[in-house]
């Protein structure tokens, strides 16, 4: 809804154009003046450059064309250059997006024994209900990017949440384990738009100083809502009058309000699709079909997808930052995840709490993950300082990795603290502080990941990203399935203990990037250019 009342908007602006280009001769596209991407777009029609070509190859009939560019740095056309206030109200919605659908991962988690009772299965096989949901978004994660640069992250997240909204209904209303599984899957499948991009939107709107600021509020969407759901549901299936099913009709109010929301007010930030709709205004406005933008001579959808389906492999065979920080965030996602049943032996049999009491534990990691988040000013503050407070000053990707050298080595110490405390004769609140910590492990490791990601690879993060969101989903999926078996068979110690010794082995990566990662991006082949160069100037000038 809000696309139109910004092609509303293009459209006044160019007939407004028009006008003075008649009065005064001006070219098109050097009057700009709107607020939210309705403005600056550079046309020269007096020097038409030519068209390239890929584009001709593609069917397009002129030999020539007017390119539709931005102005320069300052173009309002440009999402980063929308008033905070804008942006701010964007970020919001987007949140909101994401929590809801991260909430609906684990909100039927406490569940289990009762669906699983219902439904004639064991509580082994009711696990599958959310291991198929993160197999979804892991195998929906490579066509999100594809999709939102063809058709625009707006579209993208409204149509996928559209149909993952009647998957939710669905599943909430299966007669059997089947209906359930089958519709747990696609909830996942098109919730990967939202939890795949979202990041990227993030880096549409903000510069690489601010985002020091903006990508914490998005990282806490990500991991924050697995975390609070099960402590609704926990409740939520204790009341006797409500049952597990409303678990899923409270996932679909939420998350049917967050898509009335977006929709009603959420805009298109993908520049180059703005810039398409200036171009297609114009072409209408004037009748000149030379007016073109650089996003209608990319390649089809199809030949995207054909193109990006091998990068996740290459990327975590040729890339050793996207395959140790990708191993990282697998670490935590296969823990956050199976803690989902975990914490039925962590805390409900060693300490005989009821469903909803175990599902409240879950919110010592909110806690903790709130906290690392509230840390998000001083981070921003700190990067301003670094770049000595210029404009759009480059942030080195080295400098995103401080939260992550801090905390890294705390992650197995949270491990073997919460494998080898947990008995009846120690206190519940120990075990409660070893997740509390777990929480801000979790977000500090989450947001330097994926901010160094964007930094390095550039035009080439978007497919990195995805890489990482479908191996950790998938592997994330497979453990689940694993949990209560590991659980059952070796116990709360020895699990906690393999998984501590994963993270002693993970540790000192982030430190090591620091020291070599420059050198590393030096020689890769995916990293932006745009970085390496901005690198090697920080390096000249002793930065």
């Amino acid at each position: 809804m809000w696309s139109l009342v910004q092609k509303r908007r293009i459209r006044e602006l160019v007939k407004r154009e028009r006008r003075q280009q008649r009065k005064r001769s001006v070219p098109l596209g050097h009057e700009n003046d709107d607020p939210e991407g309705a403005a600056g777009a550079e046309e020269k029609p007096e020097r038409p450059s030519s068209v390239s070509g890929q584009a001709r190859e593609e069917g397009d009939s002129q030999p020539d064309c007017i390119r539709v560019r931005l102005t320069g740095e300052d173009d309002p056309l440009d999402p980063q250059n929308w008033p905070l206030l804008s942006r701010s109200k964007n970020i919001a919605i987007l949140f909101f997006l994401v929590f809801t659908q991260t909430w609906a991962s684990a909100a039927a988690s406490p569940a289990n024994s009762q669906i699983s009772s219902e439904f004639g299965v064991s509580p082994v096989a009711e696990n599958l209900s959310t291991a198929v949901y993160l197999f979804g978004v892991g195998s929906g994660a490579l066509f999100a990017g594809p999709i939102s640069e063809s058709l625009g992250k707006n579209p993208t997240y409204l149509g996928a949440t559209f149909i993952y909204l009647l998957f939710v209904l669905g599943s909430g209303l299966s007669p059997n384990f089947g209906s359930q599984i089958v519709c747990r899957y696609f909830v996942g499948l098109f919730s990967s738009a939202v939890l795949t991009i979202n990041g990227s939107s993030v880096g549409d709107q903000f510069r690489p100083v601010k985002r020091a600021f903006a990508f914490p509020v998005i990282a806490w969407a990500n991991v924050v809502g697995p975390v609070i759901a099960p402590i609704v549901g926990g409740w939520v299936v204790s009341n006797q009058s409500l049952g597990w099913r409303w678990t899923e009709y409270i996932t679909l109010i939420m998350s049917g309000t967050a898509w009335l929301v977006a929709m009603l007010f959420l805009p298109e930030t993908y520049l180059p699709i703005i810039i398409d709709w200036k171009a297609k205004q114009l072409r209408k406005e004037t009748g000149d079909k030379r007016y073109a933008s650089e996003h209608a001579a990319k390649t089809s959808f199809l030949q995207h997808v054909k193109k990006i389906l091998p990068l996740p492999v290459k990327f975590f065979t040729t890339e050793p930052v996207v395959a140790v920080l990708g191993g990282y965030l697998t670490l935590l996602y296969t823990l956050l995840f199976t803690f989902l049943s975990g914490f039925d032996y962590i805390f409900k049999q060693t300490y005989g709490l009821s469903t909803g009491q175990t599902g409240s534990c879950f919110a010592s990691i909110a806690v903790g993950a709130s906290l690392a988040t509230l840390a998000a000013p001083a981070l921003y503050s700190w990067a301003r300082k670094t770049t000595h407070h210029e404009h759009g000053a480059f942030v080195p990707p080295e400098f995103r990795l401080w939260p992550a050298i801090v905390t890294g080595p705390l992650l197995p110490v949270v491990l073997f603290w919460l494998g080898w405390t947990n008995y009846r004769s120690i206190s519940m609140w120990s075990s409660l502080g070893a997740c509390f910590l777990f929480g801000i492990v979790l977000i500090a490791i989450y947001t330097s990941s994926y901010e160094y990601i964007i930094d390095s690879y550039g035009e080439h993060s978007a497919s990195a990203l995805a890489s990482i969101t479908m191996v950790r989903y998938l592997v994330a999926g497979g453990m689940v399935m694993a949990a209560r078996p590991m659980y059952t068979g070796i116990g709360v110690h020895w699990t906690m203990t393999i998984m501590g010794c994963i993270a002693v082995l993970l540790a000192p990566m982030p430190l090591l990037f620091r020291i070599y990662g420059e050198k590393l991006r030096m020689r890769s082949q995916f990293a932006g250019k745009e970085t390496r160069r901005e690198g090697l100037k920080a390096t000249a000038n002793g930065g």
